[in-house]
């Protein structure tokens, strides 16, 4: 009998110092696993990368900033709407599968989904602030 791989849904992947590759407890979604990672990994500081995936199935309910690094968001399932503030206005840029947006670092960002969509997302996590929509 063979171990399963690991699903990106549920165990993310660090992407660290080294070119090195770690994968991640459990995803709970919730605070403590993001004060998790940073234990683990804050010493990589802005070079360290998130690789996750998610599934949605309605509008973020808030707005996020990733003021370090940069963000890829590849929409691999359905249909998903990156709305990003730049230069005071909202931008919106739909991604079906197969296609990615990035977010520069200080870019506020959030998304729409009508239906249910999957995107990855390689993630320069440290300092990330969120906001309300």
């Amino acid at each position: 009998m063979t171990d399963q791989p690991p699903s990106l849904h549920d165990q993310p992947v660090h992407l660290g110092l080294g070119a090195t590759a770690d994968v991640e407890p459990l995803f709970t979604g919730d605070l403590s696993w993001y004060e998790g990672y940073v234990a683990r990994h804050g010493g990589d500081g802005a070079e360290g990368r998130l690789v996750s995936m998610h599934t949605f199935g309605e509008a973020w309910d808030v707005w996020e900033v990733h003021p370090n690094g940069h963000e890829v968001v590849l929409c691999v399932d359905g249909s998903i709407e990156l709305v990003q503030e730049i230069d005071g206005a909202e931008v919106q840029t739909t991604l079906t599968a197969g296609q990615y947006a990035i977010n520069s670092p200080g870019t506020w960002h959030t998304a729409n989904v009508d239906g249910a969509a999957t995107a990855v997302f390689i993630t320069a996590g440290e300092g990330t602030q969120h906001r309300p929509r």
